[in-house]
Order: C-alpha cells, then structure tokens, then sequence
C-alpha cells in the first residue's frame, strides 16, 4: 500500500526516466522534502509527523539518500519494498515526535520559541539551537499531555529568537509600515526580548519617519540602560532622530557625547540643520566635516542641497555641484533630484532644466522637485505641462507631486485642471490617508474660489491638522466670508480642541477685519498673547492692520509701539491704517520715519499707501517726491504702483501728468484704464473719460465694476443720457447688474440725467440695497423738486431700519428746499439732532438758509447764520446773497457781500502769514 502510494508520487512527478532505486529515492525525498524557508536539518523531523517510522535495521543501499535524517529515525527495506503495515509506521512516527517534546520539556533552555513571529503554519514553532529538530503545535502527531505542560511551564521559559524580531522590524521600516515597527517593539519590551545596536537603529529610524519624538525618547532610554549608545549607528540613528523631530538640541548632546564621528552622523546633523530652516549652519558642519577629514556620501549631498535650497546659496550650491561631480555621485538619482530643487529653488530655473534632461534616471522625486520649481518661478503652467509629460513617461506621482501640481493650478488660478489632479489623487487613495495632499486640495479649492469642494474635502478627510482648519479659515476670508471664517475659528477650538498656530492667527484675524468684527479682534488678541506669539512680526502686523481696518486707530498705534521689531510690513500696515482712517498727513510722518530713523526701504505696497495719502490730502508736492523714489527703485514699471501714481495725480487735480504716467506704463490691465477714467471723472472731464472707455474696448480689455461705475460717472457729468442707456446694456450682459455698486451709479446717472424714472425703476429691480442706494435715489428728487417723492422715500428708508445718515439728511433737507416745504424742512432739521442724533454741519445749515430764502424769508436765514454753532463759510453767504438777489433786497444784499468779501480777505491774510 506505501509503495503504492510511492509509485503514485513517483508518477506524478515525471521520475520514471531513471533507474528503479533512483527513483524510489527521489519520490521519498519528495514526500519528505522541507517546506520552503526551513534548513535541511530541520526536514526530518516535519516529514516523520507524517510518514510511517520504525527502529529495525537500514538498509545501506537507501542510507545515503536519507542522511539528512534524525538519528532517531531509521528507514529500513521493508519501508521501501511496502513490505510493512502502514499503522506499524504511524505509530513510529508518533513515538519519535513524542521523544522530541520530551526532549523538549527536560530542557526548554535548549530549544527557541518562534510563535511571536510565526506567520507561517508551515514553519515550526519550537526549534532545537544545536540539532535544529522541531516541533508543531498543530502536528496530528503531538501527544495529548502536551497543551497540559505548556501551560504550566512560566513564561518566556523558552528564549525567543532576536534574528527573526529584528527580521520583521526591518521588513517593516523597509515597507514603511512605521506604527507596526514601534507596535513590535513593544511587544519585544513585553516578552523581554533581548535587543541588540540592530533593533534600536530600526526602531529609531521609525521614530524619526513618524517624527515620533515621544517614542524616540523612550528608545534613547532603553539603548542607555543597555549600554549601546557608544556604538556608533545607534548613536548616528539618534542624532537622526532627533533632528527629525526637530530637537537640535538634544541631538547635537547625542552628537558631542559621540566618541568618533562617521559620514552616517555627520549627514544626520547636517541634514537636521536644514530641515530645521538653520542652512547656513548646515554649511557649516559641512565644511567642518571636510575639514575632518570625512568623505561626504549621496546623503550628505542631499542635505547640504537642501540646506543651499533654504537660504537661496546659488554659489555654494553650484561650488557643491561640482564637488559632487568629482565624487561621481552625481549620476544617483537622489542626489541629481536634490541639485534639480537646489537651481530650482534658488530661482535658476534654466540650470535645473538643463541638469533635469541630463540626469540618465529620472524619479518622481526628481519630478516632483522640477514641477516645484516651476512654480516657485511662478511658472504655474509650464509645471502643469511638465506633470503631463511625465504622466506619459508612466511616472507614478506620489504624495509630493499631487502637492507641487496642486500649488501650480492655484497658482494659475486652473480650478478644472485642479480637479482632474483630484480625481486622480482620489484613485490613489492619498486624499484621505495624507492630510498634507488633503490640506493642498483645500487650499487649491479655496483659492480657485470653490468653497463648496474645499469644504467638501475637509469632511471627508480621517484626520484634520491646524493647517487644514487654517487652510479653511483662509479661504472663506479670500471669498469674501469673514463670518464664515470666524464661526469655523470657534469650532476648530470648542469642538476639535486644535491649537491654533501663527498662521491661523493671520487668517481670523484677516476675518475680523473684513467684516469689522472689534470686539472678536480684540479676544482674539487676547489668545494671541496667552499663546506667546504676540512677538511674531507677522502677527503683530496683522494685528496693526486689523484694528486700523475696523476704525480703532489708537489701537493699532498702541500694537505698533510695542512690537519688539518691526518690518517693512508691520510699517506699512500703519501707514494704510492712517490713509484708511483720512489722516493722510500721519501717514506721510510715518512713511518719512521709517526710512530716515529706522532705515526700511519701502517695497511697492508701501509705495502704494503712501500715494493714497497723498491723494485724500491733495499733496501734489509730496506725491512728486514720491514719484521720483519709485523711479529710482524702478518700481514706475510696478502695474499696481503706476495706476495708483495715476491716481494720485488725478485727485491732485494734475490730470495731465495722470496721463502721461498712464501713457507711459508698459502694458496696462483693467485695473489702470479704470484708474485713469475714474481720474478724468474726478477732474469734471467726462467726455474725454468716455472717450478712454471706447479706446480701452478697442484693445480688447473687458470692463469690471470700477469700471463701468467710472464710466456712469462720467455719463453722469456729462449728462450723457443716451449713452448712459447703452452702458447700461452692456452692463446687463456683462452680469455686472446685480452688483451693487454698479446698480447704485446707475440710480444716480438716470438721475442726474433727467430720468427719475428710470432711476426708479433701476432703483425698484435692485435685490439689495445700502444707505448708498436710497441716498442715490432721494439725491435724484431733490435735484428735480420732487419734495413730496422724498419724503415719501425717506419715511420709507426709516420702515426699512436703513440706517439714516448726515448725506441722507443733506438730500431731503435739499428737496424740501427746491420744493418749497420750508415747516417740513424745518421740522426734519431739528428732528436731526433730537431723534437720529446727527449733528449739524455747515452743508445741513446751507440747505436751511438756502430753504428759507427760496421762500423769501430773508431775516430768518439771516438770523440763522449768526445764532449757527459753528463758523459760517462762504457756502452759506452765497446761498443768503442768492436770496437776495432773486428777492430783490439790495440792502441785505451788500450786506452779506460785504460778509464774503471781509471773509475773503481774512483767508488771504492768513495765507499770507
């Protein structure tokens, strides 16, 4: 029957084509053969728990073919004739497996324990350390006492094997699998398993893979008490460690304490020092390393790339360059990826491409760090065409790449492409497993103006960090969604229980500004001074810029003054705050003593408050002065800093010079053309502003809002009613009726234009309104003494809680006066102060003393000027003198020109002085 069975196996295999004893041995060696991974040694005894065995005399012809066998097993002739019942061989078998467990219960010390890493059911559980025999708990052959005896023998009876423990932590830290590394560890601590300088170098690259600094520690504690810190990987993986988690400090203890110093350590160090923003101090162990005598490898050339890539070092990169050539270490593709980021980064672009096309292996870090640096050198489409010349290389992006081409569709603004880059992240599953790809689809969405599929991907990812709610807080501000963006501050905190970080502290503060959130602000401030981050330059900025936007000036002076330092951004922050709040002179001061007692050069976004300043005050002078410290800083070429010079000028009342910076710009936007023609509104040229809007059509420009409410200014001024009706068709196509701003010069060109009809019928299609709005509409009726209209339109103005302002007051005070409603007007007057709190300035008493003369009451308006709060200006004796002239009252009329003359003389006097 078992030479049956023989012959069977024999068949199967092919093994006829030899001699009958060949092959009876090579169908035993068969049937007997070690599974795979396991020694030769080790064969017998897996294959004796399933083939018969006996203890009666060998036969010396089959000797040789089983001398792998145990000594306690022997085949003789009967086994290979079948000549032998197959239960006399089970029951063999059974005996020899029982000897080994009592081998193996007589002396546990002798034998090793592979369950802990056994993940395979064909490997042994306990093997023998001389003779290699081993033993299976789930053999059909293992007596029936032994479960019994393994539970009561003490634990770790039997030594584990430290080879394999370490095999698995390699193979882990191989594969990345960092958490089952340190996982294994533990169980190693638990089992007490011996560790020797191999365990603790992988775990501690772990560690610094997972920036585990608080596992790292315990590592370090554990490799003290064992006394390996002296061998030099352990402490070169240490230092690594450390660095990685960014704790320079302790690893330069490690590094110090050290007694010799290897390329492994110094690369360590090096590359912390980088990682850490501290290149310039990376170079310098580099140099120190050479000087030591110590050969850089590819690793520590990546670090010193990298460092180079920090600090901008061009020459020391290119100086490294061509060391690394003389290594020959160029042609590795780590280390040709790191030189393409180096040129990239520090703006050489045209050396990282050409050094990319060398390199005879490309990866997709090397791709990556291309990509990258096209858009550092905010060449955001050239990388986007780069990641699809290298999705037709069969390049597989990684976590890095979706990144870098995630930073170019923001970069450009690609919104479509952005969200083709996202279904394929989706199909490599790195969306929801990396947060910082998560965290670059936010800010990409966000960006590109799709708040709905940023919000979408913060939901969906597993795990959120501070940057990812920041990235959120950030973009509800870019869109305009400053409550938003406060209310997701509040829930990151209540809910989530996320610190905020610097950056986080920009955005909400940005938020508060926008919606001029003060007391938000200042809680805000508050938390910023509990964290410690008030010294932060940046910060303090963003706090200066947030107080003067929401109209606390003396705040944000009271920041400024305390700031431990201060940049060219904190100085111009204040300096906008000061221009935003109408204290153009301020700003002015300011802008002088940060360059004459600070000695900070303004970039262009000072240039540009500064110019604004000048322009609320009507400093020309000033503004030349200006002019000519951009044009020596070449800034004139600047688009944003020549429109506002622009500017400048026209409100200055200098439109030629206006003209001649526009016509000498390089190139102009939408921005510009719109500056210029708001200029020729301002200066009362309408038409030559009509004029500049068809010629900047006819270059293909698409107006925006600023534009056309510029050029209903200037329809308006020249009441260019025609005209001001095709605009308006062109702004209904263009989509620029609902914008509120736009609607709102719309109501007041029909108006001024004649057609208070149309201005209604604008003003009644409107789907939102402000105090500008109904302003713009009571402006109109009063300029056509529709009186009864205003009135009616102001009492509708209080039903709807607009909030009543002093211009509103100035419009209704003036249709009461060209309507000839002298109680109303009076009436509304008094109910100023009395009802809305406004106090009377001298337009308000202009319109009273104009009401009262129109309705030749001559003596009241007189009187009014003289028991006035406040000082009368020309304003008021014109509008008394007009009075009298359309009354016919000679006699108060050279009175009151008297008045204006005596008036006039007096402001000479003091010009004079």
């Amino acid at each position: 029957m078992v030479m049956a069975e023989i012959n069977q196996t024999v068949r199967r295999f092919g093994l006829w084509h030899v001699g009958f004893g060949q092959c009876h041995r090579r169908a035993l060696a068969s049937m007997v053969a070690p599974p795979p991974h396991l020694p030769a040694t080790t064969a017998a005894s897996l294959a004796l728990q399933d083939l018969p065995v006996t203890t009666a005399t060998t036969t010396t012809a089959s000797s040789s073919s089983i001398q792998h066998l145990p000594a306690t097993t022997t085949i003789t002739a009967a086994h290979l004739t079948g000549d032998l019942p197959a239960a006399n061989l089970f029951s063999g078998q059974k005996r020899s497996v029982e000897k080994l467990w009592q081998e193996f219960f007589a002396d546990p010390s002798q034998w090793r324990d592979h369950r802990p890493e056994k993940e395979n059911v064909r490997y042994p559980d306990f093997k023998h350390k001389k003779t290699q025999a081993a033993l299976w708990l789930n053999s059909k052959l293992k007596p029936a006492w032994v479960e019994a005896e393994l539970a009561a023998m003490p634990p770790e009876t039997v030594e584990s094997n430290n080879f394999q423990w370490n095999v698995r932590l390699k193979r882990y830290t191989k594969t990345g699998q960092y958490e089952k590394a340190i996982e294994l560890f533990h169980q190693m601590q638990q089992k007490g398993i011996v560790y020797d300088s191999f365990t603790f170098v992988q775990v501690l690259n772990a560690c610094a893979s997972l920036q585990a600094l608080k596992e790292g520690r315990h590592v370090h504690l554990q490799i003290a008490q064992s006394c390996c810190e002296s061998n030099i990987y352990v402490a070169s993986s240490l230092v690594d460690m450390y660095a990685k988690c960014g704790c320079i400090e302790d690893a330069w203890k490690v590094f110090n304490r050290m007694p010799t110093h290897n390329v492994v350590s110094w690369s360590a160090m090096i590359k912390g020092h980088a990682r850490c923003g501290q290149g310039h101090k990376a170079l310098d162990l580099y140099h120190q390393m050479r000087l030591e005598g110590v050969q850089p490898d590819a690793v520590t050339f990546v670090g010193v790339l990298n460092a180079c890539s920090s600090i901008g070092a061009l020459e020391e990169g290119r100086h490294i360059h061509t060391q690394i050539i003389k290594s020959g270490c160029e042609s590795n593709v780590y280390v040709g990826s790191s030189l393409v980021d180096m040129y990239a980064k520090c703006g050489s672009i045209d050396d990282a491409l050409r050094l990319f096309n060398r390199m005879p292996t490309r990866n997709v870090v090397s791709w990556s760090a291309m990509i990258q640096g096209y858009v550092k050198c905010g060449q955001g489409r050239k990388a986007l065409e780069l990641y699809h010349w290298m999705q037709r290389e069969q390049v597989q992006p990684d976590a890095g790449t979706f990144v870098s081409v995630l930073s170019a569709c923001t970069s450009v603004g690609a919104l479509e492409e952005g969200q083709l880059v996202h279904e394929q992240i989706l199909q490599s599953g790195c969306c929801k497993s990396d947060v910082t790809v998560g965290n670059s689809l936010i800010d990409m969405y966000a960006k590109c103006g799709s708040m709905e599929d940023a919000r979408r991907v913060f939901d969906d990812m597993l795990t959120r960090d501070v940057v990812s709610w920041t990235a959120m807080i950030q973009g509800h501000v870019k869109c305009g969604q400053g409550h938003e963006a406060l209310a997701l501050y509040q829930q990151m905190q209540c809910q989530e229980g996320m610190e905020p970080n610097p950056v986080t502290f920009l955005g909400v503060l940005n938020a508060c500004a926008s919606v001029m959130a003060l007391e938000e602000g200042r809680s805000v401030h508050e938390q910023i001074i509990r964290s410690g981050c008030e010294s932060d330059v940046f910060v303090g900025s963003s706090l200066v810029d947030m107080y003067a936007k929401c109209g606390s000036i003396k705040d944000a002076q009271r920041v400024f003054d305390e700031m431990p330092t201060r940049n060219v951004v904190s100085w111009t922050a204040m300096i906008l705050g000061y221009v935003k709040c109408g204290q153009g002179h301020k700003a002015l001061e300011l802008f002088q003593q940060m360059q004459m007692e600070e000695g900070i050069k303004p970039n262009p976004v000072t240039f540009v408050g500064v110019l604004n300043g000048c322009a609320i005050m009507g400093a020309l002078e000033e503004g030349r002065h200006i002019h000519k410290q951009i044009a020596q800083r070449g800034l004139e070429s600047e688009l944003f800093v020549s429109s506002s010079l622009v500017d400048m000028y026209a409100k200055c009342g200098s439109i030629e010079d206006a003209r001649r910076v526009f016509n000498r710009m390089p190139k102009h936007n939408v921005v510009s053309w719109s500056t210029m023609i708001l200029g020729y509104v301002n200066c009362g040229q309408g038409q030559e502003a009509l004029k500049l809007y068809q010629q900047m059509l006819s270059e293909g420009i698409e107006p925006n809002a600023i534009t056309f409410v510029g050029v209903l200014n200037a329809c308006a001024s020249a009441v260019a009613l025609d005209k001001g009706r095709l605009l308006h068709e062109q702004i209904v196509l263009s989509g620029f009726e609902s914008d509120l701003c736009v609607s709102n010069s719309l109501v007041d060109m029909y108006a001024k234009c004649g057609s208070v009809e149309d201005a209604e019928r604008v003003f009644n299609n409107m789907h939102a309104w402000d105090v500008v709005s109904w302003n713009a509409m009571l402006r109109g009726y009063a300029m056509h003494g529709c009186g009864k209209e205003a009135i009616g339109h102001f009492e509708w103005m209080c039903k709807e809680g607009i909030e009543i302002d002093q211009i509103t007051f100035v419009h209704l005070l003036s249709a009461c006066s060209h309507a000839g409603l002298v109680d109303e007007g009076m009436c509304y007057f008094e109910s100023m102060g009395l009802v809305y709190s406004i106090s009377a300035t001298v337009a308000h008493n202009a319109c009273i003393v104009d009401l009262l003369g129109r309705a030749g009451c001559l003596d009241e308006a007189e009187d009014f000027i003289k028991i006035m709060s406040c000082e009368p200006d020309a304003t008021l004796w014109k509008a008394l003198l007009s009075a009298c002239r359309l009354h016919c009252d000679m006699e108060m009329g050279e009175r009151v020109a008297q008045e204006l003359v005596d008036l006039y003389q007096n402001d000479d006097d003091q010009n004079d002085r």
